[in-house]
């Protein structure tokens, strides 16, 4: 066809164009995105869930209509708040603050050392653990009807606004997770920010600051949150102690969040009663001899605590109420010589501590001076990515690992006899000038480099993508390789301690990832076979250069034999 014919089938305006593009636009096919086809042949909607034993999120901010009681508008709507934070559901920060200075203005009006009476419920470590704080609730009782004692390490906003319609039969002790220093290091500020935002945060830590530190059960118990201190003589050093502040890494407030029965009570082999605790970083472990000189001189038949996960001891004197053989999380330690009761007991109430202790909760019920141990298991939770990551962040160290390893493969097609081969270029060289020869060389390390590049990429995403190490086996994994409590114990034992400064941290990290890096760049330096890969492409290089230069030099050469008039 002429180039007259094609000008002449072509549309002479826009318009024109346009109309027969539309009429013979192919129409666009009706699907119904509703609806999608399984491989079974079987259909399911796309607006309903597909897994309909899971319940649905709560997606939506409350009203105030919503979270305002009908009974008491002054009040949070407990049983909303309760269904409401099982779905996963959060309420505006107008509405957590609310929650949180209504307590704080509760707590503030109590004393250092409470005094509470039986029949009540008392209760250990929470540590977040919201689904397993309702099981609790279960197991001890309705708070609406029970007395509650909580010994620190919290769930706040329910428990908080329990605090509210029970400010007379519910009480929360001061725990060491209750201060600024442990937030920031675990995760509570960052989801405190994640969820609602940092007025949030300084609102519990206020709250946090003006938390009782002590109670005195029934006239017959001291409970605290860690233990004992030298500095605590009497009930009345309690009473003076100005709790509305940080806790200190040193003295009696911090004693009584950190400290720790010795690991051979009742069997010390030596006569002091505090020895310095090298677990926490900080306060002391006390002894039984401490303990039961405190017991006499005030007149009290034991010390209830919580602080410490447990495991059912095996050692005679480690009493336990019963079921010997199984992980439990209380633990009651010798009977003291004038009472014959237990001198010390620890109570847990989180159950499958981090997921890996695989223990069982407790709370101690007391009534009729008869006390109780009743336990549970741990409750299904929805599962969270680290630090509150999304999917898409999280996964991005591990597709960058995946597209430089397709790269290294692409760069791998070469077979070990084609490495081998040194005659790859087969017209003969001309001879080079010195400076052809530097930029030649120059290149050569160019390509090598870009190559090398993408195996140092590989390597770095391998060293940052996360999960690391028994962590990328996922769940199943962990499980494997955590077997017993006392693994977990061990694999925890660091994030007992005192922790470091969140700098000190950052700065730690920081030089660990830096470390891993250099070590995996290296590892890519010494990498004999990509070196070998990358000698291939400055070759392949090399003889595409040369074929190139001989095509040019070939065509001048016939320029200049052709005659003048060409």
């Amino acid at each position: 066809m002429s180039d007259a014919d094609n000008e002449t089938s072509l549309p002479k305006d826009v318009d024109t164009y346009l109309r027969k593009l539309a009429e013979t636009k192919v129409p666009v096919p009706d699907i119904d995105f509703t609806v999608h086809e399984m491989d079974d042949g079987s259909k399911v909607s796309t607006l309903d869930r597909f897994c309909k034993d899971v319940q649905a999120p709560a997606v939506q901010i409350p009203t105030s209509e919503l979270f305002f009681s009908k009974e008491d508008s002054e009040k949070p709507d407990i049983v909303f708040l309760k269904d409401h934070f099982y779905r996963e559901g959060r309420i505006s920060d107008e509405h957590a603050l609310y929650i949180i200075n209504k307590g704080t203005e509760i707590l503030k009006e109590e004393s250092n050392l409470l005094e509470v009476d039986a029949p009540i419920t008392v209760c250990g470590d929470i540590h977040g653990q919201f689904y397993d704080l309702m099981k609790l609730f279960e197991v001890g009782g309705n708070p609406a009807e029970t007395r509650y004692l909580f010994l620190g390490d919290y769930c706040v906003l329910y428990l908080w606004a329990l605090k509210i319609w029970y400010p007379n039969t519910l009480f929360l002790l001061r725990g060491n997770h209750e201060c600024r220093h442990l937030t920031d290091y675990f995760t509570f500020k960052l989801e405190c920010k994640h969820k609602y935002s940092e007025n949030v945060y300084d609102a519990c830590m206020e709250s946090f600051c003006a938390l009782p530190l002590a109670a005195i059960m029934n006239k017959q118990f001291l409970c605290i949150h860690g233990g004992l201190s030298p500095e605590l003589n009497t009930l009345d050093d309690l009473r003076n102690i100005n709790r509305f502040r940080e806790p200190p890494t040193h003295g009696l407030m911090c004693d009584l969040l950190w400290a720790d029965p010795l690991e051979e009570f009742g069997q010390e082999k030596t006569n002091e009663c505090f020895i310095h605790n090298h677990v926490r970083g900080c306060s002391y472990f006390f002894s039984y001899h401490a303990a039961c000189n405190f017991l006499e001189k005030n007149g009290l038949l034991s010390i209830i605590r919580a602080h410490e996960a447990q495991d059912a001891g095996q050692a005679f004197l480690k009493l336990m109420l019963y079921h010997l053989n199984t992980k439990t999380v209380y633990r009651m330690y010798r009977k003291t010589k004038t009472t014959g009761f237990p001198s010390v007991m620890t109570i847990f109430s989180a159950p499958n501590y981090l997921d890996v202790y695989n223990n069982k909760a407790a709370v101690l019920k007391y009534e009729n001076n008869v006390m109780n141990i009743r336990q549970f298991n741990c409750t299904p939770h929805p599962y969270w990515l680290p630090n509150f990551m999304d999917v898409f962040t999280w996964s991005l160290p591990f597709v960058g690992e995946k597209i430089t390893d397709m790269l290294l493969v692409i760069l791998n097609i070469c077979s070990k006899e084609e490495l081998a081969d040194e005659e790859l270029i087969s017209e003969p060289k001309s001879p080079e000038t010195p400076t052809a020869s530097a930029e030649s060389s120059e290149r050569r390390q160019v390509i090598k480099n870009k190559i090398l590049a993408v195996g140092k990429m590989a390597r770095v995403f391998s060293v940052l993508r996360l999960p690391y190490g028994t962590l990328a086996l996922g769940a199943e994994g962990i499980k494997k390789a955590i077997t017993s409590f006392e693994e977990a114990r061990r694999s925890d034992i660091e994030n007992e301690r005192l922790p470091p400064t969140r700098q000190e941290v950052d700065a730690a990290e920081h030089a660990k990832t830096k470390q891993a890096i250099d070590a995996a760049i290296e590892e890519v330096n010494q990498d004999k076979e990509l070196a070998e890969v990358a000698e291939v492409f400055v070759k392949e290089d090399e003889k595409r250069r040369s074929l190139k230069e001989a095509t040019i030099v070939a065509k001048a050469g016939v320029m200049n034999s052709s005659p003048p008039w060409i």
